[in-house]
């Protein structure tokens, strides 16, 4: 059967995951790092690819590839199809001023109206207001605005900088999907249009917003083009190799899981992310679930948070133990850590919108504070956080059967344990999976097939429902504090 590849292009690296388009067999994989930072060069991105590409065996024998990168991140081009300046990443909080000043003149009700979602910091919409307010003389050259993946895709098709790319800078070449498009805030996934008039106030109203070249939003299993034959991929000849219309990360994820209704995925990451498939559009005025689209042609409502396995790392750090360590010495603590409680805002917050917030400490007292009590506060934190995100997503009218929890911390048998404490839905852990480059890898087997292909899951451990309303109660009574 034929191969397809499927491509994570995330905030620290660039994964590539070959499979079986038949099984759903992983025959070989590849992985380059990306930089740090909250800003980057796309150019990175594009040589991560092509290196990671390369470590997962080369593109000859595969027949299709599909791209899911972060979402929200700001690539704009000139008329010469050149980067103006290094991409603003999702996580680049900068622009949190300019989403407030965009609510103070549209409205929170009108964006979740036209949008499904209010902005924040992370939504694209609030960068390049950011852009015309402290570089406007880089505004003023916008001819085209990408998120990463459709700017990774229109490489990997041979487009790009004039006199550096095979077909050059045709901006009118640019693709994107539902998913990705859904959380720029100036796009309607419920019409399947853009919004230019939102658009343009990001530009202060002055036609920039309406001239500017936008990605051309492609059907879920439709086909972007094909991999041009270049020196970064010599083993592909013109028009061998399909590439999909890509997808948004969590969109990637929901599909690489094979998400259905009921399902809630709670991923744990170096940000947090609680969503689930719908049949039907959320409008959040309040701003708490965004109204993203999925891959697939319907619907992801989704909370994210900025604070969640990097609260481990650093109360891990503190105690001077390994994950591992951290996890057995909160299993040594009763639920509740004695009234110790963790409020998790490391680095400011997207949700709650706190984007200026610190993290705080309660209860401390000479009989709560003991390193058992501090790892499982840590712990109970970073999921009581999540478990907001989950009610808020119930608020919408998502009813939860079953939470998938995905995630390099999803594996600490402590996290699975008190995860169960702390949701009110039975918990399914997969094995460990690069379900994001998963989900990419099937919906290039859609492009080429035009079915979408039917993969299995397969889960590590399964945690009945086992609340703890301690736990919640504590966290709960800090929340606004």
């Amino acid at each position: 059967m034929p191969l397809v590849a499927g491509v994570d292009s995330s905030t620290q690296s660039c994964k590539v995951v070959v499979r079986d388009l038949e099984t759903g067999a992983i025959v070989r994989t590849g992985r380059a790092a990306h930089p740090d930072g909250t800003e980057v060069d796309p150019e990175a991105w594009w040589v991560a690819l092509v290196a990671a590409v390369a470590d997962a065996g080369g593109l000859s024998d595969v027949a299709s590839i599909a791209v899911a990168g972060q979402q929200h991140g700001m690539v704009v081009l000139d008329h010469d199809g050149r980067v103006i300046r290094p991409a603003l990443l999702w996580n680049d909080t900068r622009s949190a001023p300019a989403a407030a000043a965009l609510i103070a003149e549209i409205g929170a009700d009108v964006f979740a109206a036209r949008t499904g979602s209010v902005p924040v910091a992370s939504f694209t919409l609030t960068k390049l207001r950011w852009l015309h307010d402290a570089e406007p003389q880089n505004a003023a050259r916008v001819a085209a605005i990408a998120l990463p993946h459709d700017w990774l895709t229109w490489r990997l098709r041979g487009y790009g900088p004039a006199g550096e790319s095979p077909l050059g800078p045709v901006l009118d070449a640019l693709t994107t999907d539902r998913s990705d498009a859904s959380g720029t805030s100036y796009f309607d996934a419920v019409t399947g249009e853009y919004d230019r008039a939102l658009l343009d106030a990001a530009f202060g109203n002055s036609g920039v917003g309406v001239a500017a070249v936008l990605p051309a939003v492609l059907e879920p299993g439709a086909r972007a083009g094909t991999v041009a034959a270049s020196p970064e991929f010599p083993d592909v000849a013109d028009g061998t190799v399909w590439v999909g219309a890509g997808a948004g990360d969590n969109a990637g994820a929901a599909l690489g899981l094979g998400a259905a209704a009921g399902d809630v995925v709670v991923s744990i990451g170096t940000s947090g992310t609680v969503f689930a498939v719908t049949d039907t559009p959320t409008h959040d005025p309040s701003g708490a679930v965004a109204g993203f689209a999925d891959a697939t042609g319907r619907f992801l409502p989704l909370v994210a948070t900025l604070n969640a396995a990097r609260i481990l790392d650093s109360v891990a750090g503190l105690l001077g133990v390994t994950h591992d360590e951290l996890g057995a010495l909160a299993l040594e603590a009763q639920p509740g850590s004695a009234g110790l409680v963790l409020q998790p805002y490391f680095e400011g917050e997207r949700t709650p919108n706190l984007p200026d917030a610190t993290a705080t400490l309660f209860g401390m007292t000479l009989a709560s504070t003991t390193r058992p009590n501090l790892a499982r506060a840590a712990v109970e934190g970073m999921l009581s956080a999540l478990a907001d995100g989950l009610a808020a997503v119930a608020d919408q009218g998502v009813v939860a059967r079953r939470v998938l929890l995905i995630g390099g911390a999803a594996q600490n048998p402590a996290v699975q344990q008190i995860a169960a404490q702390v949701f009110d839905v039975p918990v399914d852990v997969p094995l460990p999976g690069e379900y994001v480059a998963a989900g990419a890898a099937r919906q290039a087997g859609w492009a080429l097939t035009g079915e979408l292909p039917a993969w299995s899951t397969e889960i590590a451990a399964s945690l009945p429902a086992a609340r703890v309303p301690a736990i919640a109660e504590q966290y709960g009574a800090h929340r606004h504090a």
